[in-house]
Order: structure tokens, then sequence, then C-alpha cells
């Protein structure tokens, strides 16, 4: 219950109290705390540790902070990538404070007793023992997303499954049991290798990429702005592209799963854009909006595709896709096996940024098989963020002349020689 003050405002203390209700019915918050009880069990249990106050203390530490050490993982990530526009250092970007994290726990751990020091130096010490747990957790992880993509699982249940995995894997194992030793070591290090040769492979296609083929060009495009032109323009000229391919993204999967599960709603339009808020049942450990929370209808982003490109004379080169269907059923994956089957043979280049969005298209390129990336380092002044704020100068002239009828909600929208009626966002072509 809510405690209201003289002033018939909500205090600090009901904000505080709700918050901590949010914080522990959070399924992070939930996964935390299963991870912190397993890890204590399985190492108490291997190690016989069961009184050892470093044990306890670092599985608290672990249950109570494991969210927030995801988070900053995650943006250790974005910003190696960023950066260098590379995948092998927004792995080392995720890798370097994770390995820190874990080298930190096992030295604790070893200089309270809590291990057993004969096992420990069977993996090879603890710095040994840290990295390899780093590699598998870091393995098991991009195992479980990569399931998720594909319709198996969810991503709390995989990750979960995967930390349980590795959790028991290196308690036995640095306890010196022998096949849990082996176990340990070879899915470490196998994990390690797959992981980064994977990054590495595609990092090495990025820079050795042939000429010619088809471009594809994923992203949500909300809006079409000035900087997705020149990438089209620039990546057409560098890798002598027969034609691009762009499809936005329709409703973005984290968010298609939330509404599902009621955590996302649409709260208001705003200038033509449908802002999304989140609900009593949200995750408050989860970021639903790493992008913003703004989303012209995906009706209206391609409508503002083709118009930016007929504007800029690249319309007989460049093809925007809608299929919805496959999408909504298969993500990008399924539309790039269609594209593949359209064009049997043909060699595809994706392009991205290397923003988080950019970054996430780039996974799913590399998941799709040999597909050469394009990307363009993110260094210009250009938000679509700003842009849905209001900001003008960042989008063609004729982007700009629909959001101003969008924002003045304007019946009917004409630009580029065609007319759409505005449904609430909705541009449909014809009066």
């Amino acid at each position: 219950m809510a405690v209201v003050g003289s002033d018939n405002k909500t205090t600090r203390y009901s904000t505080f109290v709700d918050r901590f209700v949010r914080y522990v019915r959070s399924p992070s918050t939930r996964m935390a705390a299963f991870a912190a009880l397993l890890s204590y069990l399985s190492y108490a249990y291997a190690h016989g540790s069961w009184a050892n106050p470093s044990l306890i203390g670092v599985s608290v530490f672990v249950g109570v902070f494991m969210p927030s050490y995801a988070k900053l993982s995650n943006k250790a990530d974005l910003w190696a990538s960023n950066l260098f526009g590379f995948v092998t250092a927004g792995r080392l970007g995720r890798f370097i404070p994770q390995y820190g994290f874990n080298l930190a726990v096992f030295g604790i751990m070893l200089w309270g007793g809590a291990l057993n020091r004969d096992g420990i130096a069977s993996v090879g010490g603890f710095a040994s023992a840290a990295l390899i747990t780093t590699l598998a957790s870091q393995g098991t992880q991009y195992l479980g997303m990569y399931l998720v993509a594909r319709g198996v699982g969810d991503a709390n249940r995989n990750v979960l499954v995967g930390l349980a995995v590795n959790i028991v894997l290196a308690s036995f194992g640095t306890a010196g049991i022998p096949v849990a030793r082996e176990a340990f070591l070879v899915v470490g290090f196998g994990f390690g290798a797959v992981l980064f040769g994977i990054g590495l492979l595609s990092d090495l296609r990025s820079k050795l990429a042939p000429q010619g083929g088809i471009g594809l060009f994923f992203g949500t495009f909300n809006p079409f702005h000035n900087t997705h032109l020149a990438m089209v323009r620039q990546a057409m000229d560098e890798r002598g592209l027969d034609k691009v391919v762009i499809h936005p993204t329709l409703v973005p999967r984290i968010h298609a799963e939330a509404f599902r599960k009621g955590e996302l709603r649409v709260g208001r339009m705003q200038s033509g854009f449908q802002v999304y808020e989140t609900t009593d049942k949200a995750d408050m450990n989860v970021d639903y909006f790493p992008s913003g929370r703004m989303f012209l209808p995906p009706e209206t982003r391609k409508v503002l595709i083709e118009l930016a490109l007929a504007e800029a004379g690249l319309g007989n080169r460049v093809e925007v896709a809608f299929s919805s269907e496959t999408y909504n059923k298969k993500g990008f994956q399924g539309v790039i096996a269609e594209i593949r089957k359209a064009n049997p043979g043909a060699r595809l280049h994706g392009l991205h940024g290397t923003d988080i969005g950019g970054m996430t298209v780039r996974q799913i390129y590399d998941e799709c098989g040999w597909i050469y990336p394009w990307r363009i380092l993110r260094r210009d002044t250009v938000s679509a963020t700003a842009i849905r704020g209001g900001t003008k100068g960042m989008t063609s002239a004729v982007v700009t002349e629909v959001l101003e009828q969008l924002t003045a909600n304007a019946p009917v929208v004409a630009a580029g020689g065609r007319r759409f009626r505005n449904d609430n966002g909705v541009l449909t072509e014809g009066d």
C-alpha cells in the first residue's frame, strides 16, 4: 500500500517500496537468485565448503548484483563494437570485464578456503579457472540467444539453463573430479574457440569481401534518414552491388514478445508515432527500449523508405521488401531465406551500422551463413532519436514533409506524387 503525504503525493518511501517489490518480482531477479543458490550448493558440495564465509558472501553478491552485472556487460559490448566496428572487439569488450569479475570471485574463494587447492591446480590455477568459466559462460549465453532467435525457448529460460550447466561444470571441474574436469575444459575452450572463431571469420569476411551481388539492409528505419541513404550509396559503390534489398523491422522481436506477455502497451500517439510504455508486468531489469520507445507503424516506415529512395533516384536499384508473414514467423532469418530462394547463387552482402541496432542485425547476418558484412562506423550526428524529438535537417525533403503532416494529424498525407490515408499514423495509399 502506498504511503501518501500531506501534499497528497506519494512519498519517497512508497516509491522505494514499489521499486523493491517490482525488483523482487522480476524474472531476472529470480534467475539471479537461482544462479546464486545453485552456485552455493554446487561449490559447497564439490569442494566441501558448506559453512565457508567467502563462498556464502560471493553467492549472495552474485544473487543481488547479477542483473546489473549483465547490463554492464551489454554496455561494454556495445561500446567496443561502436568504437571499432568489429564483432571480435565487441566480444572482447564483453569478455574482459566478465573475466575480471570471475577472476575476483575465484581469487576470493581460494583465499577464503572455499576451493579445493589441488582441484584448482588441476585446471591450471584460479586464473585459468576464471578464464575457462568466462569462455563457457559467454558461449552458453550466445547459444541460448541463438536458439531464441529460432523460436526455441525464451531469453530468460535459455540463459538460465546455460548458467546452470556452466555453474555445475565449473564447480565440479575445479574440484578436480574426473570426467567433470575434462568436460569443464572442453566446454570452456570449445565454446571460446567457436565464439571468437565465428566473430573473427565475420570480421575477415567484412574486410575481404568480393565485388558484386545483392546488398541486404535491415533495421527499424524509424524513420529513414540521411545516413541510411548515404550507407546505401556508399555500399553500392564500394561493393559494386547489383541491387540492395531493404526490409524494415515490423514489431521488434523483444517488443513482440513483451506485448504478448502484457509487459508493454501502446500508451499514446505523438506526432504520428506510437509511444510504447511498460506495464506493471514488465521486468524492471530489462531494457525494453535500447533504441527508444517511439515507433512509426511499420507500414508508414515502408512508405517513407520508398519515397526517400524515389526522391534520391535510387528506386530502380533498391527494392523495399515487406514480408510481414515471414517476418512475424521467422524474423529476418526467414526473410534472408526467402531472398536466397528468389536469387539462387547470388552473393549476399549485409549492410549495417555499429550502433545497437546495427550490431544486432550483424549477428543475424552471421548466423545465416556466408554473408559478407559491410559496416559503417557511426560517427555522424544524425540521430533517429533526435528526429523523433522534432529535430530538422536529418531526413530527406520528402520524409520531412510526411513527418510534418503526421505531426499535424492530417487525415490525408500527400508527398512525392502519392496520396495516403492517415489512420492513427498508419499510411495506406489512396484517398
